[in-house]
């Protein structure tokens, strides 16, 4: 759903409003006033609220770092809600703006108009979403419908969402809709239905017996189908049909108890011939599992993933972000200093997936020896990732299966090992520091991050963060950054200074340097500022210089962004 902060009212007549509260005010009235025919003061005229993003660019041609200017010499993304409430109902629309989109987006997103619009109604324990929506059921693994901006990712459902909570502890979700899959001055839904229904009992509100009991435990499960008109697919010396109807389920534990928690799912799909498996029809399978202890100063997790055959899209033919209808969580921690992050972050892999991950955070208790006047923080964590261990299968069973597997296994080939460990100490109320170590094994053949070089990267990396108080709403922040590898493009260094003056200025100048790339004439600074301003719920950025081609990545899925150099204009308000 669109994001909601902040609220509208109505002022006297003899205020003044600006062109957008007139609309808004419009837009309120009119919907207030149809609702309201029958009934008697007082007037209650609900609110209306929303938010504005617009980004542009304009780019320069830069050849030493690659940077092409595209024949509209800019790009240009913008996008706008507007939501209104009143008591029992609301209603939404999203207007989005693609002139032409910036680069490292969807470059067929093209054009100005509706991309998002719903009504919801909610009455008693009922709840009725028509129009785009988003959902989520468990952690994903069987489905999730979600918009994620930042990497043009946005596979909204445009149908039906009824929730149902017919007794205490008990909900049920129902979806049927297709789902957003283009835009073109108009929002563009893919081929394939998807419809589905999840349940979820939290057994301690349920059962009144179970009301006072320490142990908390959660059960959920769905079922969830797509349907594309099959056909008949060549395979070989085959004809193989391609199945219509395709269905999932996962069922899902959740169980709480003092200071554990244990969450556990398993999804399974029958056979799905796409573009993403090579059109074999084996079934696939995901399951999850994490552990979790917390007290006050201590944090222990720990969990494990396996995925075979797992890729669910609405359209068979789809591959990399377009129409899925799960989501695979990545199994490593997200990480957001710039050489970590965007050098080599690794991105789920939805085909075949064995992983594990262990965490620990720690507070050296202030007073202590170690932890003097403010204690000190340490955390480290631990991920790898394997292919699963998989053997070819020969004659038909080949063409049908494609492979047997032993999915538990971890003797497939490596794709990331990820050790990272930070410290972190306030010396005064205006000092602190953390340094932060990254030992990093990444399989460039698995997630293509490079042209460069295939195989396997290994790299150290070193960060340094301080802060500084100067004076009151005067803070400075600074990063040093190291990458050591003998592979790929070499060393790296970064450098960022950040200067605060709250609250409404800010300032910073970021430095990247591939000082040990084998070629020298790539060894090349990328530098880039920026500096913007923010009042109240409005933020207005400016930046200028260059950016480097890399990966981009969320929640372990990523996007390629082209390299550029040139003018950045953002600007954010929400009202």
């Amino acid at each position: 759903m669109p994001a909601n902060s902040g609220h509208f009212s109505f002022l006297p007549s003899h205020y003044y409003l600006t062109p957008l509260k007139k609309i808004s005010a419009f837009f309120m009235c009119t919907c207030a006033l149809l609702s309201n025919a029958q009934e008697q003061p007082p007037f209650n005229p609900g609110h209306i609220s929303g938010n504005v993003q617009i980004l542009w660019q304009q780019y320069s041609e830069d050849t030493l770092i690659g940077a092409n200017v595209p024949p509209e010499k800019s790009g240009f993304n913008a996008f706008g809600n507007v939501n209104y409430t009143r008591g029992d109902f609301a209603a939404g629309i999203r207007y989005e703006s693609y002139l032409s989109p910036v680069l490292g987006y969807p470059a067929r997103f093209k054009g100005t108009g509706l991309g998002y619009r719903y009504a919801r109604y909610t009455k008693d324990k009922l709840e009725i979403t028509i129009g785009n929506f988003y959902e989520q059921f468990g952690s994903g693994l069987l489905f999730r419908s979600y918009e994620e901006r930042q990497l043009g990712i946005d596979n909204a459902m445009d149908g039906f969402q009824v929730k149902f909570l017919p007794f205490d502890g008990v909900t049920i979700k129902g979806i049927y809709g297709r789902q957003r899959f283009d835009f073109d001055s108009r929002l563009i839904n893919g081929e394939g239905i998807v419809r589905g229904f999840d349940g979820e009992v939290f057994l301690n509100d349920a059962f009144a017996k179970l009301n006072e009991k320490k142990t908390k435990v959660t059960l959920g499960g769905g079922f969830v189908s797509k349907f594309q008109e099959g056909g008949v697919y060549e395979k070989d010396t085959l004809l193989l049909e391609l199945p219509a109807n395709v269905g999932a389920y996962a069922g899902r534990v959740n169980v709480q108890r003092g200071k554990w928690t244990l969450y556990a799912e398993y999804c399974e799909k029958i056979n799905d011939p796409n573009a993403d498996n090579g059109w074999i029809y084996k079934n696939g399978r995901a399951g999850m599992v994490q552990l979790g202890y917390s007290q006050k100063g201590l944090g222990i997790s720990a969990g494990a993933k396996v995925v075979d055959n797992m890729s669910f899209r609405s359209d068979r033919d789809q591959k990399l972000f377009d129409v899925p209808v799960n989501f695979i969580p990545a199994i490593t921690q997200q990480h957001t200093y710039i050489l970590v992050a965007t050098l080599y972050p690794y991105a789920t892999v939805i085909n075949g997936e064995s992983s594990a991950m262990g965490e620990i955070f720690y507070k050296i208790p202030k007073g202590s020896l170690l932890g003097g006047e403010y204690g000190v923080d340490v955390a480290a964590n631990f991920a790898m990732a394997n292919n699963i261990d998989t053997t070819g299968l020969s004659g038909l069973d080949r063409a049908i299966d494609g492979y047997s597997t032993n999915a538990f296994s971890l003797s497939g080939d490596k794709f990331v090992r990820d050790f990272n460990a930070s410290i972190s100490k306030k010396f005064s109320k205006s000092f602190k520091a953390k340094y932060s170590f990254y030992d990093l094994e990444f399989n460039t053949l698995t997630t293509p991050v490079t042209t460069e070089f295939k195989g396997i990267v290994y790299a150290d990396i070193h960060v340094a963060e301080f802060n500084y108080n100067i004076k009151p709403k005067h803070t400075v922040r600074w990063e040093l950054q190291t990458l050591f590898t003998n592979q790929d493009k070499g060393d790296w260094a970064a450098a960022l200074i950040e200067y605060n003056f709250s609250p409404h200025w800010f300032v910073s100048v970021l430095d990247q340097f591939n000082y040990g790339n084998p070629d020298p004439a790539k060894r090349v600074h990328y530098l880039y500022g920026r500096a913007g301003y923010i009042t109240g719920a409005t933020r207005i950025e400016v930046g200028y210089g260059k950016r480097r081609e890399g990966i981009f990545c969320i929640g372990g899925v990523c996007r390629a962004v082209p390299a550029s150099n040139g003018l950045e204009i953002v600007i954010t308000s929400s009202f």
